[in-house]
């Protein structure tokens, strides 16, 4: 279903089979991407009034904050990027230009579309890969005047070829394709400027450009070859113009940047040294979130309808510790809830992609059969909120750490248990986690 057919209810559904609870953001990045559409169906002269009303996330790390974005961003197929705000702060990133999210935003995109694109043409692509792959097996017949027999003869042997190729049995002999010589390729340096990555990319396509690209013949399996030239045809097949108008209209109308760690920018105070100020920072990141033309090697890029999702703990700043412009750029305000042991016992449960299953799947693979029993998974949920209590809390975090140390034995020795099923009860999480529980130096250093 396309996203421009989900109502809000349909969006927090389809959000609900990855993330557990979390109701109140669902419902308002629901709200948000269903703006978007009600937006494209006013006139021209009041669509561009609207602007989109981003979002504050305020709740501790690892409760789903993060991953709430990502699957709003994958279910309208739109450009997705997080950043960490804090990141500008730090030394080496010192004059480093917040636009680099967009530009960076924008290169997503164009290989986004590129890749739809290509999936678009793949069937022609690889009809043409394929004549390409018999006239290197078979060269084409150069006769002078028309010799029927062996023209005919020529046809026959090319549709056998055809028939032996598509069903693999030619795959492991080998042919010469020509390749690009990147070797041959002269060296361009173009010393980087900060912020200005993507002109010096510019320069380096020009210069490049001013150079014949030079070729070799490179000997390949059949079956390598064919995916070689299925490539360079869809390549080739797509237009890359269109793809960029594309990409950047994307970007303009649906991209969404998730700026992580927002309260570690917050506050006024200069720190000392070659540190950016955090305050210094906001005023920066003002610009894009207002609405600006960002200029990329693709072209300018507006910024004025991107949706933009910024998170953060809060545990000692407070959202109005942000500067008062970039507090008013985010009016919708969501408080994410902390999990507790019922949370991590549906996380590790429910989900389309829930641990357990990954699991279950993976062991499969070897033939070993995982039982998690009620109890065992409840027992694993306790274990993970008590190290969270005890150490830092890393939210659902903590149940990858505890998964893989409760299974590190069994994935260790699985090509050895083939055939066995293993049963995942209290007992046995007791047992495996129990001195590591019991150890908190043990614990800290491992989970």
């Amino acid at each position: 279903m396309e996203y421009r057919e989900l109502t809000p209810k349909d969006i927090v559904s389809e959000l609900n089979k990855y993330i557990i609870g979390q109701e109140k953001a669902k419902k308002a990045v629901a709200i948000a991407l269903r703006n978007r559409w009600r937006r494209q169906q006013l006139p021209q002269e009041l669509k561009e009034e609207v602007l989109p009303k981003n979002i504050l996330m305020i709740g501790p790390t690892g409760v789903g904050k993060t991953e709430i974005a990502r699957r709003l961003a994958r279910l309208a197929k739109a450009p997705f990027i997080k950043v960490e705000a804090s990141k500008f702060t730090e030394v080496g990133y010192v004059g480093r230009d917040v636009e680099s999210i967009i530009r960076d935003l924008t290169k997503i995109a164009v290989r986004m579309v590129k890749e739809e694109k290509e999936k678009q043409v793949m069937e022609k692509a690889k009809m043409f890969a394929e004549e390409r792959i018999l006239d290197l097996l078979i060269p084409p017949v150069r006769t002078k005047g028309a010799y029927s027999d062996t023209l005919s003869h020529y046809k026959e042997t090319r549709e056998r070829f055809k028939s032996l190729l598509r069903e693999g049995k030619l795959d492991d002999r080998e042919v010469e394709v020509e390749v690009e010589d990147k070797g041959s390729m002269p060296m361009i340096e173009v010393i980087p400027v900060t912020g200005m990555e993507d002109i010096d990319i510019s320069i380096k396509d020009m210069l490049g450009n001013l150079f014949p690209k030079k070729t070799k013949r490179k000997k390949m399996k059949v079956k390598d070859a064919f995916e070689y030239i299925v490539k360079q045809e869809a390549e080739r097949l797509v237009d890359m113009d269109e793809v960029i108008r594309e990409a950047i209209e994307r970007v303009e109308q649906t991209g969404i940047v998730f700026i992580d760690e927002i309260d570690k920018i917050a506050g006024r105070e200069r720190t000392h040294g070659p540190d950016v100020s955090r305050e210094g920072v906001q005023r920066d990141l003002l610009p894009l979130v207002e609405g600006t033309s960002v200029t990329t090697r693709y072209g300018v890029v507006r910024t004025d309808h991107i949706l933009f999702i910024a998170a953060g703990a809060f545990h000692v700043a407070k959202p109005s510790d942000l500067i008062p412009e970039l507090q008013g750029r985010f009016p919708i305000r969501v408080e994410l809830d902390p999990l507790t042991k019922e949370d991590f016992v549906r996380i590790l449960t429910e989900p389309k992609n829930a641990l357990v299953k990954q699991y279950k799947a993976l062991l499969s693979t070897e033939g070993v059969e995982l039982d998690f029993t009620k109890d065992g998974v409840e027992r694993i949920a306790e274990i993970a909120v008590m190290l969270n209590e005890r150490m830092e809390n890393i939210g659902a975090r903590r149940l990858y750490t505890v998964m893989e140390k409760l299974l590190e034995d069994i994935s260790f020795n699985a090509p050895d248990l083939r055939g066995q099923k293993i049963v995942i009860d209290r007992n046995y999480v007791d047992e495996k986690l129990s001195e590591i529980m019991k150890d908190e130096d043990l614990s800290k250093y491992i989970l």
